[in-house]
């Protein structure tokens, strides 16, 4: 029997991005200055009109100062963890 995972809380993730940005006072600009990347992307990002690369997430963890992994727990925020496997 396949098990498939739950879907990704990508409303967790843009909502994690959003919260930083805020929390640093950046606008768009500021964090596309800092990221390398453009404006539009990481509006589109935020907006949740696009999921984004592992690249591009990559360099707005780098621009936000906290590891990639803060920012991809998010998407398994509201899951129950995997079953312990048993012996």
């Amino acid at each position: 029997m396949t098990i498939f995972p739950p879907d990704p809380n990508l409303i967790a993730l843009r909502l994690e991005l959003a919260r930083l940005r805020s929390e640093r006072g950046w606008t768009y600009d500021e964090l596309a200055h800092r990221t390398g990347l453009a404006r539009r992307t990481l509006i589109e990002i935020e907006q949740g009109r696009t999921i984004g690369s592992l690249k591009t997430w990559h360099a707005i963890a780098h621009a936000l100062d906290v590891p990639v992994d803060h920012l991809f727990a998010r998407l398994c925020e509201g899951h129950e963890p995997p079953a312990e496997p048993t012996s």
